[in-house]
């Protein structure tokens, strides 16, 4: 578990989840820091579970989560709002144009990075996509699409779920260099969850998840 400080981005104080006859966390404490951290767990342990009750698309059963000061319990407009979290495979997406999506995210997160999505674009070249509707996409070029977006979007918590899967290895590459250069961000914390530490990502926090 990541080492408690009064910088962290994100308090996770006490959190419980259980699926039916499942149980999953009980008083999970955790404090995220500006930068990256990793959810690191085998198949079935509950990585995807935990991002979606840190974005607050979970409920959970007990405990509090506090997002730079602003706690989901009391406030959880304002919470979700400082969140990036998603599926790149959603059927919501699927009709939308990719420039036109990527085009309508600033009007959502204000500490969009324009200059870092143009970078993006370039690093996992995706040139040649943006015309088109995601459900032409190949299911790599979806998850590339989204994570350029992710990775721009300035947004305080952003949660990236198994984010090399459909990658061809130039994007895994990529990826890994990206996620590098987020963990010296000082007002944002990177939150990945993924089966292995990926290669050359120098982490902040890890949060392991046992076998189940």
């Amino acid at each position: 578990m990541p080492a408690a400080s009064t910088d962290a981005i994100l308090h996770i104080n006490g959190l419980c989840f259980a699926y039916p006859e499942c149980p999953l966390f009980q008083g999970l404490d955790a404090r995220l820091p500006a930068g990256t951290t990793l959810v690191l767990g085998a198949d079935s342990s509950g990585k995807t579970s935990l991002l979606r009750l840190l974005a607050g698309e979970l409920v959970a059963g007990a405990g509090q989560l506090v997002l730079k000061g602003v706690p989901l319990h009391a406030s959880p407009a304002a919470y979700r709002a400082q969140v990036f979290q998603g599926d790149p495979r959603s059927d919501a997406l699927s009709e939308q144009v990719a420039q036109d999506w990527l085009a309508a995210l600033p009007a959502r997160y204000p500490q969009f990075d324009a200059a870092a999505l143009v970078r993006h674009i370039e690093g996992f070249e995706l040139q040649e996509h943006l015309h088109k509707r995601f459900l032409m996409l190949s299911t790599g070029t979806r998850r590339k699409v989204w994570t350029a977006g992710a990775l721009a979007s300035g947004a305080a918590l952003t949660l990236i779920d198994e984010p090399v899967a459909g990658l061809d290895k130039p994007s895994v590459q990529y990826l890994q260099q990206a996620l590098a250069a987020m963990a010296t961000q000082a007002d944002r914390a990177v939150v990945v969850a993924h089966y292995d530490a990926l290669v050359g990502v120098p982490w902040q926090a890890t949060i392991a998840l046992p076998d189940r």
